[in-house]
């Protein structure tokens, strides 16, 4: 083999590699936001504490804080974010000031901000203890739920003063919520299994906000009883639970998706039930979600359809 075509070969699988690598770290990011509400359960609730003036340095906690900065017209005052911001684009050019369990509060000092924004549920109290002692003025923005994006919205607009954007941009996200809302609220209920990592398996019970939108599009959490944000479960009790539906937001040759079309007796499986969704609309807790949701619902009304006739 010539050299050039030796090293034509080793190129692409290169790049291959990395982007699988790129995917693993962006999949395993996403979990961990799920994941954070269960390991830092916030003292609720969190007073804001800022100026009356409009914010025009701000420091943002977590990367759905980020986004949702650039939603109310305050992308432009975010000195400083947390690792994983990389939506819009231009989030991924601000400066990191750490990440979910580390914060490095020298380089947040030096930034001088006047406002510092908070996760609940998922920013360490420890971490908001800490900045307030540093007399740093923090806000938690919750976004517990899909009601409480436009109000996170709002909020962010209020502390920039950029309601003039903020708040149209609070109505839109409301108003597509609201309309998948009335369309699928009288759609034939249909169980579905949300698979949030392929190995081990995780899912997330019916308190968070993908559970929610499941339930919007007229879909049933077949895990949603459970007590943990985002428990782990076995391929048994998968297949136990029988789902319509199978969704995964991991890649659609992973090893624990793949795998059931080995069990043709879940009803997923027996009708080609089995979707695999991007995580990016999805998983963080931002106006995007109303883009997540209605694919979620053609997606879910697709399944209907698939279904065999009922002998009723």
């Amino acid at each position: 083999m010539k050299r050039e075509n030796a090293f034509a070969f080793f190129v692409p699988r290169a790049a291959s590699q990395r982007a699988v690598a790129r995917q693993d770290k962006r999949r395993s990011a996403l979990l961990l936001l799920l994941l954070l509400p269960s390991f830092f359960p916030i003292r609720c609730p969190l007073s804001a504490v800022r100026s009356a003036a409009a914010a025009t340095r701000i420091v943002s906690l977590a990367p759905n804080l980020t986004e949702l900065a650039f939603a109310a017209g305050a992308g432009d005052r975010i000195v400083g974010t947390a690792e994983y911001s990389d939506y819009p684009q231009a989030a991924k050019k601000i400066t990191r000031v750490g990440d979910a369990f580390r914060v490095d509060y020298e380089r947040i000092l030096a930034l001088r901000p006047d406002a510092v924004l908070a996760w609940e549920p998922g920013t360490p109290p420890a971490t908001v203890d800490r900045l307030r002692s540093l007399r740093l003025p923090v806000t938690a923005i919750r976004t517990r739920n899909l009601a409480d994006i436009g109000d996170a919205v709002r909020e962010i607009g209020r502390i920039a003063g950029t309601e003039s954007v903020a708040e149209p941009a609070a109505t839109q996200f409301e108003r597509e919520i609201e309309a998948l809302r009335h369309e699928y609220a009288q759609r034939k209920p249909i169980t579905v299994f949300l698979q949030i990592n392929d190995q081990p398996l995780y899912t997330v019970n019916g308190t968070q906000i993908m559970s929610e939108i499941i339930d919007l599009c007229g879909g049933v959490n077949a895990f949603g009883a459970l007590n943990e944000l985002a428990p782990q479960v076995s391929v048994e009790a998968v297949i136990a639970a029988n789902p319509e539906v199978i969704i995964s937001t991991g890649a659609s040759d992973a090893p624990a998706f793949v795998q059931w079309r080995r069990w043709p007796q879940v009803r997923a499986v027996s009708s080609n039930n089995l979707y695999v969704l991007s995580p990016d609309n999805l998983a963080r807790s931002t106006t995007r979600v109303a883009s997540g949701g209605r694919e979620v619902c053609r997606t879910l009304q697709t399944a209907r359809e698939r279904q065999p006739p009922s002998d009723e």
